[in-house]
């Protein structure tokens, strides 16, 4: 007999390029202060951070940037203790930038949260970046006590391997005590999307200038954004629900498509 289908019970976020531009807008700009304030002659415009991109976790992107377009620079005997101390100062000039409010949320996602809470959706978020750094931009661009609107927080070094593996999803999920079939993911890059796909989770897809090429195949959705009532997204690929804007009932449809 045909199984009966599984409801919506929860929804999964991750936080840089999906809930908010942090990459172009905040943590770009906080690791080029940590290289000058290091005194190195590292700058990372958009292109270049748009390269970086490709590898996932602020430590790592650093080593990558240096293997990879800095062959003429010389690894100190203690390197990993250097790359190690400018995360944490890139993360310190990022909290000083998110407490600000630098940082805007993208469009509809305080919307969308604030109705998804009310519908008694339950909420949690799933990402490479630093708890510290989640903490910061959920209290000063989202508001005061929206922390405790997810009852999950999965961050940075929380799990061994960072995304495109799952394993930050399949920890989220167990905190939760869920099934992947009854949540939706939210991502924004083709590293995010394999990580929620690789944990069995339905993804819809907002692109940013960064994602906007990335490859999307397996997303439920692709959007630019998740719209307002009045100010409509835009359908990049995926079932046109006839609704320009992402609600409670737009994600019951989605779920259950």
């Amino acid at each position: 007999m045909p199984q009966p289908k599984t409801t919506l019970q929860a929804l999964l976020f991750d936080v840089d390029g999906t809930l908010a531009d942090t990459e172009r807008d905040g943590h770009r700009p906080a690791f080029n202060q940590a290289f000058a304030d290091a005194g190195l002659d590292w700058h990372w415009d958009a292109a270049l951070y748009g390269k970086l991109l490709a590898v996932t976790g602020g430590k790592e992107r650093i080593k990558y940037y240096i293997d990879r377009f800095r062959p003429d620079y010389r690894k100190p005997s203690n390197f990993d203790e250097l790359v190690a101390g400018l995360h944490q100062a890139k993360t310190r000039h990022y909290s000083t930038l998110a407490a600000k409010g630098g940082i805007p949320m993208r469009p509809g996602v305080r919307r969308l949260l604030a109705a998804a809470r009310a519908a008694g959706l339950r909420l949690a978020i799933a990402t490479t970046t630093t708890p510290e750094n989640v903490t910061v931009l959920l209290e000063h661009s989202l508001g005061p006590g929206t922390q405790s609107w997810f009852e999950v927080i999965a961050a940075g070094d929380i799990v061994p391997a960072k995304k495109p593996a799952p394993d930050i999803y399949h920890y989220a999920l167990e905190k939760m005590g869920l099934q992947a079939a009854e949540c939706l993911a939210f991502e924004d890059s083709e590293n995010g999307l394999r990580a929620s796909l690789g944990a069995g989770l339905k993804t819809l897809v907002t692109v940013n200038d960064y994602t906007q090429g990335h490859d999307f195949t397996g997303a439920a959705v692709v959007l630019s954004d998740l719209g307002d009532p009045d100010a409509p997204n835009r359908l990049l690929a995926g079932p046109d629900f006839g609704q320009p804007f992402v609600d409670v009932a737009y994600l019951r449809t989605l779920h259950a498509n």
